[in-house]
């Protein structure tokens, strides 16, 4: 059975997107395009913010290709507009299926299917098995790792394993995607997924969750590969690898960048990495391949909070991992979260001061936001501190989540002041002019985000 079948990133505000006028292509969707087409159908995907399209573009798109399964993405302050999209395929043809995946829904399956009845089905975890199983034609309740609506009552399968051999998984379909506009000041760039699951247990984070705690890498002559078909076939310049630990195994680390040297593949390129799991010898390996900038969960000043979030390191591994990239003249990009519970004015403004104290090049300051499928989320939800269930406002800018000794408003004004304390220094202003560059562009767009 061959199927029709269009993936969709809807249309949504990005700060990324409105900073710089790019935006980096949707990986998901790109495994899922290969998933379908090994199997044999015929797929057509849309990156609506790459695309600059808006819900009537899509809607003509979908009129024009007419789908029999349409697959949706979205985070969860995007939800409602992955929502939107159900409804205007819907509009379009009331018997296209459609079909919402990603680790929002994937901890909300049963109210993501309550909440909007155009959605026939929800994926969850990795999806590519199961799309091509939705698009063969099989039957929902022989299909693991679903939720899906029969007579009127929801319906949960069994869930699904995890793919072991990361090798196994065909590259995202590249071709697939408008490859083109993922382009800045005329360096073609493009990310990679090259591991999957997370030991860690981190209380905002749902990695561990969403892929295991078993972590699972590709092979180092695998995640070549990938990179020689971009760089070759497409002409990209910069890749962003957006594994939650790059670094984690080391010498499966080591292997790739000693490959990289080996086939003197030019590429530059950024990852990220817990400041426990990076030292000089790997840090010296990184920049020798490549690598100009580093991102580091460093998270709080105060080890009362780094404890609270289960974050297993201490100051003194920041302090000496920043040093560290610094030495090597590594940009860092040392991520910050304020508004933790127990937290007073006094303890944020101590994380602020050691962020400056640190200098790493750029610093992203956000609020600690409740995502469904975190332990945090379970926490506020059994604790009745969640503010809201409008997820468009789970945003990281947003507070949702009560706090006993701050209100929302001075937490955002907490926020806004941890961003002008770092950045509003001279110093500062000279070290980023200074490293300039692509990375930091990017990294800058991030941080837009997040203010």
């Amino acid at each position: 059975m061959k199927t029709k079948a269009m993936l969709i990133l809807p249309p949504s505000k990005s700060a990324i997107k409105s900073t710089l006028g790019v935006t980096g292509p949707p990986l998901g969707l790109g495994y899922l395009a290969s998933a379908l087409e090994k199997n044999g159908h015929e797929v057509r995907v849309i990156d609506s913010l790459a695309m600059g399209y808006d819900l009537a573009d899509v809607k003509r798109t979908v009129q024009k290709f007419d789908p029999e399964l349409v697959g949706i993405t979205a985070t969860t302050p995007a939800i409602y507009d992955a929502y939107s999209i159900a409804r205007v395929v819907k509009e379009v043809n009331p018997d296209c299926r459609t079909v919402l995946g990603g680790p929002h829904v994937t901890f909300m399956a049963r109210e993501t299917l309550e909440e909007c009845p155009q959605v026939d089905v929800v994926v969850k975890g990795e999806g590519e098995q199961t799309i091509a199983e939705l698009a063969s034609g099989k039957k929902l309740r022989a299909i693991k790792g679903i939720a899906f609506r029969k007579k009127g009552k929801i319906k949960e399968s069994e869930k699904r394993g995890f793919v072991k051999n990361l090798d196994e998984i065909p590259f995202p379909a590249y071709h697939s995607l408008p490859m083109k506009k993922y382009e800045m000041r005329g360096i073609k760039f493009a990310a990679m997924v090259t591991s999957r699951g997370c030991p860690f247990q981190c209380v905002f984070c749902s990695s561990s969750k969403l892929c295991g705690k078993i972590w699972r890498g590709g092979s180092p002559e695998n995640v070549l590969e990938e990179i020689k078909l971009l760089r070759e076939k497409y002409r990209v310049r910069e890749i962003e690898f957006l594994d939650d630990t790059f670094t984690l195994n080391k010498e499966r680390t080591k292997a790739l960048c000693a490959l990289i040297r080996k086939e003197k593949v030019d590429i530059s390129w950024s990852c990220s990495s817990r400041v426990d799991t990076i030292n000089e010898e790997l840090a010296r390996e990184l920049k020798e391949a490549g690598c100009h900038s580093i991102y580091l969960g460093v998270e709080s000043g105060s080890q009362r909070s780094l404890n609270f979030l289960k974050k297993g390191i201490n100051l003194n591994q920041a302090k000496k991992a920043v040093t560290v990239l610094k030495k090597l003249k590594l940009n860092t990009v040392s991520t910050f979260i304020i508004g933790i519970p127990g937290e007073t004015v006094k303890a944020i403004e101590k994380t602020i001061k050691f962020a400056k104290k640190l200098t790493p090049t750029l610093a992203q300051f956000t609020i600690l936001t409740p995502y469904p499928g975190t332990e945090i989320y379970e926490f506020a939800r059994k604790n009745d501190l969640l503010l809201t269930k409008d997820w468009s406002k789970y945003t990281t800018l947003d507070p949702v989540m009560k706090l006993p000794r701050l209100t929302a408003q001075r937490l955002k004004g907490l926020l806004r002041n941890a961003y002008i304390s770092f950045y509003c220094r001279p110093t500062q202003i000279l070290r980023i002019f200074k490293w300039g560059g692509f990375s930091l562009l990017k990294a800058l767009g991030k941080v837009k985000e997040y203010y």
